[in-house]
């Protein structure tokens, strides 16, 4: 994934970053408008999503922000700079989500009733919101739609074998 300059170059895209916070998450930019997503570490760790409609834009030449909002109410927005391996996110979650994690760390996928029953139960208000610098440690160019990308829950030791070529998706 070499010089990454216009969208047809990003699509198909999948990363392993780091915040500055120490939280560690997992990127497949599987289409035009759809991201899937493994959490490793973090408020929210273990949480994994796919078939997420996502807004994927190229601002300028190899810059590119990516912006959803997930059915717990969490809104993301992430401007990535792959040439530069870097990023900046900002994650706006409910206050139920974060007084209360541990409902949404499962494959959202299978339990899409729960957030969204979770969403009208509990407090939206204050957001908590969570804006960091991130450093891309891992990209490669996987194909779009490459179902193998993201298809189990994080795991220890997971990102450690992406990055070493020990787990790969072709």
């Amino acid at each position: 994934m070499e010089n990454t300059k216009k969208l047809s170059d990003f699509l198909g895209a999948h990363f392993i970053y780091t915040y500055a916070n120490g939280w560690k998450y997992e990127l497949y930019v599987k289409n035009e408008d759809t991201i899937d997503y493994r959490i490793h570490t973090g408020m929210v760790g273990g949480r994994w999503v796919k078939d997420q409609k996502a807004d994927i834009v190229e601002l300028t030449a190899g810059i590119f922000k990516l912006s959803w909002t997930e059915p717990t109410g969490t809104d993301v927005s992430l401007d990535i700079l792959p040439n530069e391996n870097k990023l900046h996110g900002v994650i706006f979650f409910p206050k139920w989500v974060h007084e209360h994690p541990e409902i949404t760390v499962r494959f959202q996928n299978d339990f899409l009733d729960l957030m969204y029953e979770s969403r009208l139960k509990y407090d939206t208000y204050p957001k908590y919101v969570v804006p960091e610098f991130g450093k891309i440690t891992f990209k490669k160019n996987e194909g779009m739609n490459n179902e193998k990308v993201i298809a189990v829950a994080p795991y220890d030791g997971m990102i450690e074998e992406i990055e070493n070529g020990k787990l790969t998706f072709n």
